[in-house]
């Protein structure tokens, strides 16, 4: 389970590839010792086999059940609209039978929970989020029916265990480590606010889904390019020739292909998402320059801007844009969209339809983005970015208080409360375990620190210039799985490398499984107001660890 830090001076450099091998008693021809030289020099990784294989795949399968289960566990308990259910469950039942949203009547709620699911206007609503994360919303009640709290609930409660399913396999990826991939699959299946999102159909869990998808392919595509470049490298060592001036050509990189498409996916579900699409495009493309260098390319840069940087752009952006559009065509079908005939309206009533669609799109958007700018209506759960990371002020999704007899309450006063509160000694030791990393990455080198750093940068940073505006800690469940990373590669360096003495070992997992254990049971503590169970008033004071939490 250890994160071994490795730094690029550890390797030489390409031009001395065959003086290791002679020093190695290796013949400059044998193919094998070159590739394995140059395999290590790229950081390839060979996943395990066999036994050890069985076992991995034994520990992910019971992190991804205990995240379902924990997420599904009376889903439907709840029979109200909580926060901004409101909209986005609404809005995903007009989605699925009109392609569109449609307007409701005043106060529609009542009615639409008591199973009048249908009582919606015929004109479409105005809407400030692109339509794909209420499309997801809306999937679970077409096969469960709108008046079903579960059906409201159940593709978000899928996609928030799949994304612990995912965290876990790209954790081990990205530091080689079954142990440290684990700790973050655990860490996120048993954090309340992951927990919270994963039961309530918000979109904000639905755009941190098909972001992190997103880096898990350009992981992928990052150790297929190198493991290619590698074996090109070795033959051209083995051959005694130099490398193509004009360097590696890699060729057509579906799982690039396919992020630009996730991405474009995560920016219709938000248009937070493009942060996601302009970081991890920068950081795929340092990625293969970095590989490039490590062969010995003699114009690493330039061909790395041709080689894989313009086309990064083409498949990554254009993969992104198109798919965006695509997630439009309700709306472009439909003659009931909101601002669907603008252009036709003013002023281009004999334009090419095609044309005339667009620039009503193009004006809808810039009726969004100007609502975004200027939210700033005052809420009572707003909440600073810069106390999101220690869960200063999370947000009250619901809350209800009972007297003695109401809902099984047997004293005389209970609350029922879903509190999206983060485990806060996962949150507190995760904003710790951020500063680590940095320090990690710049006094090692770590490029490993630096990408799970990366969506914390794209997830959060970018909220550090609207302080001004109505926003809201549960916005933090966007970069959470990064923050996880963060702290499961700082329990790893805990542990110890591989090379640490037996007694270090054993004390770092001492410790290491003691935090996980703590964290564990303040999560059970933390269980009823994550989940809405009635509970004694005094218990629920018990668990308001801050003034700030009321």
């Amino acid at each position: 389970m250890q994160a071994t830090t490795r730094s690029d001076e550890d390797i030489p450099p390409h031009s001395h590839l065959r003086d290791e091998e002679a020093d190695a008693g290796q013949a400059e021809h044998d193919h094998p010792a070159v590739l394995r030289a140059l395999r290590t020099r790229l950081h390839c990784m060979d996943l395990p086999r066999g036994l050890g294989s069985v076992r991995a795949w034994a520990g992910v399968i019971l992190v991804t059940v205990l995240a379902l289960v924990l997420r599904v566990y009376h889903l439907g308990s709840i029979h109200d609209l909580i926060f901004d259910e409101t909209y986005y469950v609404k809005d995903g039942w007009t989605l699925i039978h009109n392609g569109v949203e449609m307007n409701w009547p005043d106060k529609p709620d009542p009615a639409f929970t008591s199973g009048d699911v249908n009582s919606y206007e015929d004109s479409g609503e105005y809407v400030v989020h692109p339509p794909i994360g209420k499309w997801v919303i809306g999937l679970g009640m077409l096969i469960l029916g709108g008046d079903s709290s579960w059906g409201w609930r159940l593709s978000v409660a899928v996609l928030g265990s799949l994304s612990v399913l995912m965290c876990t396999l790209i954790t081990r990826r990205l530091f080689r480590s079954t142990g440290i991939g684990l700790i973050a699959g655990l860490l996120l299946a048993v954090d309340g606010l992951h927990l919270v999102m994963s039961r309530t159909s918000l979109l904000d869990l639905v755009l941190m889904f098909f972001a992190l998808a997103a880096f898990g392919a350009l992981l992928i595509d990052r150790d297929r390019f190198r493991e290619k470049l590698a074996r090109h490298a070795a033959a051209a060592v083995v051959r005694g020739e130099t490398l193509p001036l004009l360097g590696y050509r890699a060729g057509f990189r579906p799982w690039r292909l396919s992020a630009g498409i996730l991405l474009g996916l995560a920016c219709s579900v938000k248009w937070s998402g493009i942060y996601f699409l302009a970081i991890f495009g920068i950081m795929t493309v340092l990625w293969d320059w970095w590989a490039r260098r490590r062969v010995g390319e003699r114009r690493w840069m330039v061909n790395g801007l041709f080689r894989d940087a313009v086309p990064a752009f083409v498949a990554m952006v254009g993969g992104a844009l198109l798919t965006y559009l695509v997630s439009w065509t309700g709306w472009f079908a439909s003659d009931k969209g909101y601002m669907r005939n603008w252009a036709e309206e003013n002023g281009h009533p004999d334009g090419n339809p095609v044309v005339n669609a667009l620039r009503s799109l193009l004006h809808y958007h810039s009726e969004a983005y100007d609502f975004h700018i200027h939210l700033d209506s005052p809420h009572p759960y707003q909440a600073n970015p810069l106390g999101w990371l220690l869960q200063i002020r999370p947000t009250n999704f619901y809350y209800r208080s009972y007297d003695y007899g109401q809902m099984g309450c047997q004293v005389e006063k209970c609350a029922s409360q879903v509190f999206s509160v983060g485990n806060p000694l996962i949150w507190w030791l995760g904003a710790l375990s951020i500063v680590v990393v940095i320090v990690v990455g710049v006094w090692k080198r770590d490029g490993r620190a630096w990408a799970a750093l990366a969506g914390i940068v794209a997830g959060y940073l970018p909220w550090l210039m609207y302080l001004d505006r109505t926003i809201f800690t549960f916005y933090s469940v966007v970069y959470e799985p990064w923050l996880i990373m963060c702290l499961a590669y700082a329990l790893g360096l805990l542990v110890g490398p591989p090379g640490a003495d037996r007694e270090r070992k054993l004390a770092g997992t001492l410790l290491c499984g003691s935090l996980l254990t703590l964290i564990v049971l303040i999560s059970a503590f933390f269980w009823p107001i994550w989940t809405g169970q009635v509970i004694d008033v005094r218990q629920w004071e018990w668990r308001m660890w801050l003034p700030s939490w009321t």
